[in-house]
Formats: C-alpha cells, structure tokens, sequence
C-alpha cells in the first residue's frame, strides 16, 4: 500500500498513442498542500500526462498511482482552457456548475452546500442565476473553476486556464489560485508556458523535454542548465544574475 501521505505517484510510466512514445520513466510524487507547475515548450506531452492522470489514457508502461482515498477520480477538479458549451443554449451559472457534481453522492441540500461555497470561493455569490454567456471572460473562467470546485477536490488540476484573459484578470485569477491554495491547503497542477509563473507561485515543477519529466521542488529544478535543455535557448527566473531571457510564453495549445 502506498503512503497516504501521497495523492499521486508515478513508477517508470510511459505513455503512448499506438506506436508513438511521447513520455517515457515518468517518475513523480504529488503530495496535499503542494502547487504544481506543468512546463515545456508544445508537443512535449503536458497534456498527454494530464490525460493519464484524469483516467484518459492507459500507461503505455510503468504505474501510475492515484491514492484511492484522498485522490479517486470524485476528489480531482478539472478546469480546462475554455468552454464548449453551445452558445445556443440558454444556461444559468447554477446550472453550468451543476455539472461539476456529475458522478458525486449527495442530496439537495448538500449540493446547494457545495454550490453555495463554490459560487463564493470565487467571488460569484449572488450570480446563480446570471446567464453564462452575460459573463465577462473573467467571470466565466472563474465559473469553470466554481464547476471544478464544487466537487471539493483534494486535487485541482489545470490546463492553461489563463489563455485568452486580459491581463488584470490572468493576475487576479493567479491570485486567487495561490489564496486556494495556501488557505484551502488544496493540492493544485497547473499547466502553463510561463515561467515567471512557475518562480512566483510553484512549490514543485514538473518539467517535460525530449521524451523525458525533470520533477522537484521548484528551486532545484528550475535552473538555467535545465531549463537551457528544455527550450533550446538560455533562460533565467530571476533567481541568479543572467543576461538569460526571464521570460518566457509559448503558443497556447500543446497537441501532445
């Protein structure tokens, strides 16, 4: 049995789509109270490994281990890039976040307890009843996450859920994500291009290049010897005096 102290961990997992390989000796321990930071330049497989870890794609080889009790798939929140709701179809905010509780047990009350809480943890008391599409960017971005939370996950994970917010509302949201997590104790992986980002806010880093993940505490992964392999360029955090480039973001979809 594993430590409960974990919620997720990785032994030699390697992951493929038929023939092709995209991630191979994937070795990797997530623990409660930790943030996360997914980095690597696109087609790397950031989002091959969220798909194995939401149950989407079978290890091609190796383990990977969900702990039954803390991390099962009813204590993982999801919040993707964006929404594929059809803008045809009239939806209220109460009923998009409804959606988050699909496969959970609970009665009326509770899901009006978990609605309440989500809807307020984001900053959306008082909108359940607003047209979704009436939201701003913003506001429907932190719906989605309102969908995610709703679930009361242990572990929250998302892909590139800043992508296309205008500036103060990416900053606030960043924000509101480092607050859920220091007060929340909840566990965040957080996939992003941009590496201030991951010196701000990660306490660990999982970063992918060349078939292969470097994970650790952020400081020692996040150095310019690794990230000069990963993106193929000098790269500086800020940590040590560089002329290195200290910022850097990437096109917005990885099609691995």
């Amino acid at each position: 049995m594993e430590n409960n102290n974990l919620l997720l961990k990785t032994t030699g997992l390697s992951l493929a789509y038929g023939n092709r390989t995209v991630l191979e000796g994937v070795e990797m321990e997530i623990r409660p109270g930790e943030f996360w930071l997914l980095l690597g330049i696109n087609g790397t497989g950031k989002s091959t490994l969220l798909r194995a870890i939401l149950g989407q794609l079978r290890p091609q080889a190796g383990r990977l281990w969900l702990n039954p009790e803390r991390a099962g798939r009813k204590s993982i929140g999801f919040v993707p890039q964006r929404c594929d709701l059809n803008r045809a179809l009239p939806t209220t905010v109460r009923e998009f976040v409804s959606l988050g509780l699909v496969g959970i047990q609970a009665d009326r009350k509770e899901q009006a307890e978990r609605m309440t809480w989500a809807l307020a943890k984001v900053g959306l008391e008082g909108m359940a009843d607003r047209d979704y599409w009436s939201l701003s960017g913003g506001q429907r971005q932190r719906t989605l996450l309102a969908r995610a939370l709703v679930r009361r996950p242990q572990l929250l994970i998302l892909d590139e859920p800043t992508n296309g917010l205008d500036l103060p509302a990416e900053e606030a949201f960043r924000r509101f994500l480092a607050d859920l997590n220091r007060e929340e104790k909840m566990t965040l992986l957080f996939v992003t291009h941009q590496l201030t980002l991951a010196a701000r806010y990660g306490t660990h880093i999982a970063l992918l290049h060349h078939g292969r993940v470097q994970t650790g505490p952020a400081r020692e992964i996040l150095t310019p010897d690794n990230l000069g392999q990963a993106y193929g360029m000098p790269v500086n955090v800020g940590w040590e005096p560089s002329p290195a480039v200290t910022l850097l973001t990437g096109p917005k979809r990885d099609p691995a």
